[in-house]
């Protein structure tokens, strides 16, 4: 079948294009892989061989790394169907020189381990790494008590992730650790507004461009209660300081001029026997019409929101349509396979404004995988592209590739300030 030479030009278009990469889980002082374990050990592959019947036996942190491989490999063939499998045989051709035509298998396992070990020991791998995935810069995940030291803040981007704030602030050792990093205890309504003003400080001096939060399907943010805090703090869980904490997160948002990134509807433990990282699922309760206070009462805080299934992209949609300060962001989880990505881009091209659209981000734990995930995302906006814009005679094919550009680069830098 004869490749279809505009989307090829618009890929190869979009494939030349700096990546500023606006949230992953890099740890920016170990940020690549160190064996082919790192790679196989993100969850994707490990949920995905236990649900097609691997044991979790060796998935324990002491058992060996080889023989882990060559489980999660055994059940490969399995899984070869899935857009995760895509992206290690991307993995493998890019970083590891894999030439072969045929599918991988079982058998390759310890021929992939021992190249994974010889590439990744290289002193400049990362980068290597870089260079190979035109990336520019990269948002990370950090722990509000992060020292932010030991890195290059310009490339590896700080993000104040706030869950723990949020909803673990009735926990003795929350209240420790954030006294150990502001020296202040926090006693009362005031004490925690001088803590979250140095966390925040801290945040910005070192270069942080944005906080962000994952939202449980019931989660409703309410305005802070100045009067009750304290016997909450005290007598109540978290359920009870949650939504006032994240308004308080909400108004330095505002005052420190960060975008908030709200991932919204993910439920903690659902497969309680799941692999680490693999038990979390959603359910269909949410809805945004919980955040309308929030929208409405933030108009110069920039909400850039997640939403973990394709089926509620169209309600993000219509909120970004209408409200100034909503913006789709990315593909988030189990909606980040090729036919979800692909209806819900259609949606958001053809009904948000392109200046809102931040089109994709790689959830990635180690550097390797945004290559990987990037591709992917291009291959399908390419298609999107020619297919609604080009083709009809909307847009010229150098129109098409500057609207992919405003997704993929542009609009990061306008949102984020970078």
């Amino acid at each position: 079948m004869p490749a279809d030479q505009l989307v090829q030009n618009l890929e190869s278009a979009l494939s030349k294009i700096p990546l500023i990469d606006p949230h992953s889980h890099i740890d920016p002082r170990a940020p690549v892989a160190r064996s082919l374990d790192d790679i196989l050990g993100y969850h994707y592959y490990t949920e995905l061989a236990h649900s097609a019947g691997m044991s979790q036996k060796l998935l324990a942190q002491d058992a060996d790394p080889r023989e882990r491989v060559r489980a999660i490999m055994q059940f490969m063939d399995r899984y070869d169907n899935t857009a995760q499998y895509g992206w290690f045989l991307d993995i493998v051709r890019t970083f590891l020189g894999w030439e072969e035509e045929r599918r991988i298998s079982a058998a390759d396992a310890d021929a992939l381990f021992d190249a994974a070990q010889k590439t990744f020991s290289q002193s400049d791998w990362e980068q290597q790494v870089f260079e190979k995935t035109r990336l520019e810069k990269i948002f990370l995940t950090n722990e509000f008590d992060d020292p932010l030291s030991g890195f290059d803040t310009t490339r590896y981007v700080p993000c104040l992730r706030t869950d723990t704030l949020v909803f673990h602030m009735d926990k003795p050792e929350t209240r420790r650790r954030v006294e150990v990093m502001t020296g202040i205890r926090i006693r009362d309504a005031a004490t925690l507004r001088q803590a979250l003003v140095k966390i925040f400080l801290h945040f910005t001096r070192n270069g942080a461009k944005a906080c962000a939060i994952s939202l449980p399907p019931n989660f409703h943010p309410a305005k802070f209660d100045d009067e009750h805090f304290y016997e909450q703090m005290q007598f109540h869980d978290f359920h009870d300081l949650a939504p006032g904490i994240f308004w308080q997160i909400a108004e330095f948002c505002r005052d420190f001029k960060l975008p908030f990134d709200l991932m919204i509807g993910v439920n903690r433990r659902v497969y309680e026997k799941g692999v680490y990282q693999g038990q979390d699922l959603f359910d269909q309760r949410t809805s945004l019409l919980q955040y309308k206070d929030l929208f409405n009462a933030f108009p110069d805080v920039t909400f850039p929101i997640s939403v973990l299934t394709s089926a509620q992209n169209q309600e993000l949609v219509a909120y970004a349509w209408i409200f100034p300060n909503v913006l789709p962001n990315g593909h988030w989880w189990y909606s980040n396979t090729p036919p979800y990505i692909q209806k819900d881009l259609v949606e958001r091209l053809t009904a948000v404004p392109k200046t809102k659209l931040i089109g994709y981000y790689s959830d990635a734990y180690k550097l390797e995988f945004v290559k990987p995930k990037y591709a992917m995302y291009r291959r399908i906006l390419a298609n999107v592209l020619a297919d609604e814009f080009v083709r009809p005679g909307v847009l010229s094919e150098t129109e098409a590739v500057a609207l992919g550009t405003r997704l993929l680069r542009d609009n990061v830098k306008e949102v984020f300030k970078v």
